[in-house]
This record gives structure tokens, sequence and C-alpha cells, in this order.
């Protein structure tokens, strides 16, 4: 490890390691996510991945390439729904200032507010 080009040649080596790591634990992460794959294959699947790893990495990519697209696709429109969905939970009432108003007004008229408390809940649906 004297020389620039043993260093150079380690950190390619290293990179393609890496990459391939990488490569793997998508394949894996694809494997379990899949609910139309049995148990079975998905065993087998893994299996193949720790006896003959570049192939069927390259085998895996090749025949269901397309699914796992579709299936991280699929998975990322879950999440940012999942997460729409708790912002507007956490967010508010999701009523408009209108609404809020109103609400507001019958609180006054009922005598459960006053005037101050009435024109404090305007003020904050108007903003």
């Amino acid at each position: 490890m004297d020389s620039f080009w043993d260093w150079f040649w380690l950190m390619v080596w290293w990179f393609f390691f890496i990459a391939y790591l990488i490569v793997l634990f998508y394949i894996v992460a694809d494997l379990f996510r899949d609910k139309h794959l049995s148990g079975w294959w998905k065993a087998l699947w893994v299996v193949a991945l720790i006896l003959v790893p570049y192939l069927t990495s390259l085998v895996y990519i090749i025949a269901r390439g397309r699914g796992m697209a579709e299936r991280h696709v699929e998975e990322d429109r879950v999440r940012r729904q999942a997460m729409d969905d708790y912002v507007r939970a956490t967010a508010g009432s999701g009523r408009s200032a209108a609404d809020e108003i109103s609400s507001a007004k019958q609180l006054y008229d009922s005598g459960a507010i006053d005037a101050q408390e009435f024109a404090q809940l305007k003020a904050k649906a108007l903003a």
C-alpha cells in the first residue's frame, strides 16, 4: 500500500463492495415488502442470495425490477398519504374561519363566553 495506485484501487473496490451491499439490502427489503410472494419463494431467494449472491442479485433485478419500482412507489404513496392525514389531524379542525366565528357567536349568544372572549376567538379565526 505504498503507491497511489494501490490506494486508488482499494477505494474502487470498496466503492463497488458498498454499492453491492446497498443493492443486496434493497433486494431483501423488497422481498419482505412483496405481499404477493409466498414465504417459500422469499426463503428461496434469500438462500440463493447467500449461496450465489452476485448472480442471484442480477437475476432478481432483471426478473423483478419493474415490480420493485412499483412496490417502492406504492410504499411512498402510502407513507405520504399517512403523513398528510397526520398533518390534517394535528393542524386543526379543518374548519373555515366563518365556521369558527359562527360557533363562537353561538357560544356568545348562549352566554357561555363574554364579549372579550368572543373577540379573541374571532381574531384567532381570522388570523
